[in-house]
């Protein structure tokens, strides 16, 4: 695997960015993993009556399929997973594990398209994980080097300098961390690198 890539809350309901990350991600000639959890698609199902972890993990299912389908537009071989399919994430609530020997059984060439839902351990039933925490576990288990967030300042792919940036969020300013970085990753302790679309 040559990189991580991390479609957080605020990118999945943004038509422009997807369009423009599936373009980049077409021009990436080695393999990496693109993670995902859940969007504001989830609030749309809870208002058809669905309860709210019902629907989250619906709506985190649903985006799998639709992220491969507009990958594919883009010419883009991909391979979808939900991270509790096979076991390939566990977790027992405190802890995610991480099924390397699994991962290495798929094609080499396609992209892996993850979501965060893990099966529970204990009841074996699909439950979102943390996406902060699941990124640090497939670097630590894959020897990856970095995890790649994108901004989510509208319209920064076009205006925005200076990118991609190296930061520990936990260390940085708390004004760029409001403009630009995902909110499940503002107290993250471990480095990362911060983008938009047409530069990674």
């Amino acid at each position: 695997m040559d990189f991580l890539a991390v479609l957080d809350y605020e990118h999945l309901d943004n038509g422009v960015f997807l369009t423009s990350f599936a373009r980049s991600l077409a021009n990436r000639k080695k393999r990496g993993i693109i993670i995902h959890g859940d969007s504001e698609y989830t609030e749309r199902i809870i208002q058809t009556g669905v309860m709210r972890e019902d629907a989250r993990i619906r709506a985190i299912k649903d985006l799998n399929h639709r992220l491969v389908a507009l990958f594919a537009d883009e010419g883009i071989s991909t391979i979808a997973v939900n991270g509790f399919q096979k076991s390939l994430v566990t977790t027992d609530g405190n802890q995610i594990h991480l099924q390397t020997s699994q991962i290495n059984l798929f094609p080499k060439e396609p992209m892996l398209l993850l979501s965060n839902l893990a099966e529970d351990s204990q009841t074996g039933k699909p439950v979102p994980v943390s996406l902060p925490e699941l990124a640090r576990s497939i670097t630590m288990n894959l020897d990856l080097t970095k995890i790649t967030l994108f901004s989510i300042k509208e319209g920064a792919d076009m205006i925005e300098q200076g990118f991609p940036k190296q930061i520990k969020p936990s260390h940085t300013d708390q004004e760029f961390l409001e403009l630009h970085l995902p909110e499940s990753f503002r107290n993250f302790e471990e480095d990362v690198e911060i983008t938009v679309p047409s530069r990674f």
